[in-house]
């Protein structure tokens, strides 16, 4: 991780220095001045005297004194060997604005694999290359070459876009908004978001983390990391781009049902990092952060003076995480008796069109003073009797008389009301124009209020698996020259992990498939054995119902003779006899493995339905909590199935989550499982079973 020195650095040479305004190196220089940057600057020009009345080096290792930190405003084909320069020089950061990297093709990613193994080799972190540099307001230091130096506040600020950090900052300053600490992440060659991100966690000058970013360098350290700095300041990350982490095998319904940027809200919902879907969101929950506690609970007040408005904020907050609060009887009591006969009292609290800043002031200190209300948020419409200025004046003072509830506004309207928002925004209550960002804004920080007070749930304690046998199954598969397991190898897998299922064998002739069914049982189900074919039923490889051993070898000859004509290539390795299940509540379990997290486990409803209904929830595998397991079944409509629905019993909740949380463990500890597909497994009063496995193997 990178020190706090880094954003701080008692002294820094700009590499690339210029005497010619309006090149980077003189930039450079000039904003370092104009930040009020404290420490040492030593510019860096081959035949420069001074730059903007600083003393300037021909070389880093001539300047006499210590260098901690160097920036690099050089082409790149200059870049390893001043790099080297630095590192005998003793410089421990480098930021390389530098640009002809791995973002230009081979010839410059290998140009930066030389010159991080050189950066290494002498101990020097790197933030770069291909970045805008970095910013700490309150150091202060500005060591960009962005025009402008940000207003100090409680926003640190994270960008793997260089051109985006540009234009933020640009608006941002038009806006009003602070920062605490400003990084351009550019290639990450070496620091990465994760870096930054601690950093500015230790910082006491931030309130809130926000990232922009096109994708995450090191899952497992993004889970663990964040897990831990969520729990202390909010991190919020607005994601773009397509994940590359998606090649899914076409066999598995859980990969095709995984989509590219799946992954990375499990993750984040993992680690408790809230995900913005827009710019303009991130900056809006930004905003609250820095600006207003976070909400014990989900209640919300709403007060208005227009009943449309009202309506749109109530159905908000009902499509969100948040809650209509229900008052008390007291402040019922008082709303009945002070606001007019016609004025709505209960929630949303309507003080009507002719309301001025006397009766917003009341039902707004009466809300506050109730128990059942966790936020506020007031909207006002402009009419001729309205008193903007008056009424944020009073929604300040309340503010500040009541300052652990959030107070938000939604002033809806032009010139008539800007005096008045301008005054709420610098007394740090936010105002938006319409009120859907506003709730939006307003759960998003709800949510995070839970992650932040919640404690982790135990994890279950772990079945003990049948290792010898998964292994020795692998074993074979491999030996056999294939990837995907089958089906009756499959169930002797989960089987070994305590998971019940229907039983299963392989028969190689039409007598040992009765011989099989005699010992089962009737009635059966025979399945084609072949892991090239993906859908059995397709090509006449399943019958299903059969109840005598005569029936079994007619049924056996039929499926062999149906593949062959549908697939005369495909040789099946024989007949899988598999005992008839009784029907239950259809569902899937499954997993997929992504690149960048890891192992993820599906569950949903199952049964041919799976792909045309979606109806399935995901969560990362390593470390899944018996709370997750629940989560993911209740955010399923197969849940309200389980329960059961239309006088239909209950299933063995229990039982299910004992597949789940059996199948997080195989997949953790056998990594070279890729996917896994129960599909069906049925779920009953008792117990559960499952009937199709398919596993495959890297």
């Amino acid at each position: 991780m990178v020190t706090n020195s880094f954003s701080a650095p008692k002294s820094l040479a700009v590499i690339g220095a210029s005497q010619t305004p309006g090149k980077i190196g003189y930039v450079l220089v000039d904003n370092l001045i104009k930040s009020g940057y404290q420490g040492k600057i030593y510019p860096v020009h081959p035949k420069a005297k001074e730059i903007l009345g600083i003393a300037c080096y021909p070389a880093v290792e001539k300047i006499p004194d210590k260098v901690e930190t160097a920036v690099f405003a050089v082409p790149a084909a200059k870049v390893l060997d001043i790099a080297e320069e630095c590192g005998r020089k003793g410089v421990k950061n480098l930021v390389v604005l530098t640009a002809g990297f791995k973002e230009t093709g081979r010839e410059g990613a290998e140009l930066e694999k030389s010159f991080l193994a050189l950066c290494r080799q002498y101990d020097m972190r790197v933030l770069g290359p291909n970045c805008v540099g970095f910013v700490d307001t309150h150091t202060p230091i500005n060591a960009t070459f962005l025009k402008g130096f940000p207003a100090k506040g409680g926003i640190a600020f994270v960008s793997q876009s260089g051109a985006m950090l540009a234009a933020v900052l640009d608006w941002s300053m038009a806006a009003g908004i602070g920062y605490s600490k400003i990084y351009s992440l550019g290639n990450k060659a070496d620091i990465n978001e994760v870096d930054c991100i601690v950093e500015a966690a230790a910082d006491p000058n931030t309130k809130v983390i926000i990232c922009y970013l096109e994708d995450v360098a090191c899952g497992s350290e993004f889970l663990r990391v964040l897990a831990e700095v969520t729990r202390k300041k909010p991190v919020i990350v607005l994601k773009s781009g397509t994940s590359q982490a998606g090649a899914q095998a076409a066999s598995s319904h859980t990969g095709a049902l995984a989509g590219s940027e799946l992954a990375y809200d499990v993750a984040f919902k993992r680690c408790g990092v809230l995900r913005a879907n827009s710019m303009s969101e991130l900056f809006d929950l930004a905003s609250l952060f820095v600006n207003q506690p976070i909400p014990r609970g989900k209640r919300v007040a709403v007060i208005t003076n227009a009943g449309g408005p009202g309506i749109i904020a109530t159905d908000k907050i009902e499509e969100s995480s948040l809650s209509m609060a229900r008052f008390t009887k007291e402040t019922i009591d008082e709303l009945r008796l002070n606001l007019p006969s016609e004025a709505g009292i209960y929630n949303p609290v309507d003080v009507l069109g002719d309301a001025k800043a006397d009766r917003f002031q009341f039902a707004l200190e009466k809300v506050l003073q109730d128990e059942n209300v966790d936020s506020v948020v007031v909207l006002l419409c402009p009419v001729a009797v309205t008193q903007p200025v008056e009424t944020a004046r009073a929604m300040i003072e309340l503010n500040k008389a009541y300052p652990d509830k959030p107070l938000i506004a939604s002033y809806m309207g032009g010139p008539s009301l800007e005096e008045g928002t301008k005054m709420l925004s610098e007394s740090g209550i936010p105002t938006f124009a319409m009120p859907e960002p506003a709730i939006g804004a307003l759960a998003g920080m709800s949510t995070y209020g839970e992650v932040r007070v919640s404690s982790l749930n135990k994890k279950d304690n772990g079945y003990q698996p049948d290792l010898k046998t998964v292994k020795a199954v692998f074993y074979d598969v491999k030996r056999d020259n294939r990837l995907s397991l089958l089906g009756s190898e499959a169930a002797e897998v989960i089987a070994a992990y305590g998971v019940s299922a229907t039983p299963t064998r392989l028969s190689q002739s039409p007598e040992e498939a009765a011989a099989v069914a005699n010992e089962m049982g009737y009635p059966v189900v025979l399945k084609v054995a072949s892991p090239k074919i993906l859908h059995k039923t397709d090509v006449g490889g399943v019958k299903i119902g059969i109840k005598t051993a005569d029936e079994v070898k007619s049924a056996y000859v039929n499926i062999m003779e149906s593949v062959h004509k549908y697939l005369p290539a495909v040789v099946p390795h024989g007949i899988e006899v598999q005992k008839m299940a009784p029907k239950g509540v259809e569902l899937i379990v499954g997993m997929t493995r992504d690149v960048q997290f890891g192992p993820m486990i599906a569950f949903g409803l199952g049964g041919i339905y799976v792909n045309l209904l979606k109806d399935v929830s995901f969560r990362l595998a390593h470390g899944l909590t018996l709370g997750e397991i629940k989560e993911m079944i209740a955010e399923t409509k197969a849940y309200s199935l389980m329960k059961g629905f239309r006088g239909d019993k209950p299933v063995d909740m229990e039982a299910v989550c004992g597949v789940i949380s059996r199948l997080a463990q195989l997949v953790t500890d056998f990594p070279e499982i890729v996917d896994v597909d129960i599909n069906p497994i049925f779920a009953y009063e008792r117990g559960v079973s499952a009937l199709d496995v398919k596993i495959t193997l890297s």
